[in-house]
């Protein structure tokens, strides 16, 4: 299941010293905690681990995308969120439990570190704001969710899409000539997976807005153009 490559070089300090977890310890704690770490390389389209397998590790992202799905009961696959790098993922730890809620694909090719479970207790008993901040970490990606759960019940596709589009920029994007590109590869099937759509309806909706300028697509990449009528896109319709 994992087809990854550990880096050779020894991971310096520096790699940590700003991520919230880790922000307020020192450079010896910090070296501790990297001398525990394993680092991995994984390849785009990569299973970490699965929605239900026993959470023997707990992961910190380096480099890449995370791409977080769940398995509805009719077997369909959803995708929760996006996890730029930064962010520690896998932490099925912090909400009690001793499997993983979700599956993680890489959405690129990643570069991460990860712990065994069983320092868990150790880290958030020893280190300084690791448990803090990791539940912010937490409490941020429930609301997230939440969110995109009364979008589902209460708006139209096109708001659905458009939202997903604009978390995506506003999470990943990067600044290029004609807008804001998402930042990993991403297709319209994605998409529909995001929005609890056809892939037909993201399709319809994508072509329609390239015609109006607002968006611009090709192989595994969109740019926003206008984000401002993408936000203007996801109010109130008139009734």
């Amino acid at each position: 299941m994992r087809h990854a490559k550990r880096p050779q070089t020894r991971l310096d300090e520096s790699l940590l010293s700003h991520v919230p977890p880790f922000s307020r310890l020192d450079g010896p704690q910090i070296r501790e905690i990297l001398d525990q770490a394993s680092p991995r390389r994984f390849e785009s389209g990569t299973t970490v681990f699965e929605e239900g397998a026993p959470a023997d590790r707990f992961y910190m992202l380096l480099d890449g995308y995370i791409r977080v799905v769940r398995i509805t009961p009719e077997g369909e696959q959803v995708i929760a969120l996006h996890i730029p790098s930064g962010q520690l993922f896998g932490i099925a730890q912090a909400l009690g439990r001793d499997t993983y809620p979700a599956t993680a694909i890489t959405a690129a090719e990643s570069i991460a570190l990860s712990w065994p479970g069983r320092l868990w207790p150790e880290f958030v008993a020893k280190y300084d704001g690791f448990a803090t901040e990791t539940y912010k970490t937490v409490g941020t990606r429930i609301g997230e969710m939440n969110t995109r759960i009364v979008e589902m019940a209460t708006q139209q596709v096109e708001q659905r899409i458009a939202n997903a589009l604009l978390r995506l920029i506003n999470q990943t994007g990067r600044k290029v000539a004609k807008g804001i590109e998402i930042d990993f590869p991403i297709t319209r099937q994605d998409l529909s997976e995001m929005t609890g759509t056809t892939l037909h309806t993201v399709s319809r909706m994508l072509s329609a807005w390239e015609k109006q300028g607002l968006v611009e697509s090709g192989r595994k990449r969109i740019t926003v153009l206008e984000p401002h009528q993408l936000v203007l896109l996801t109010g109130p319709k008139a009734t």
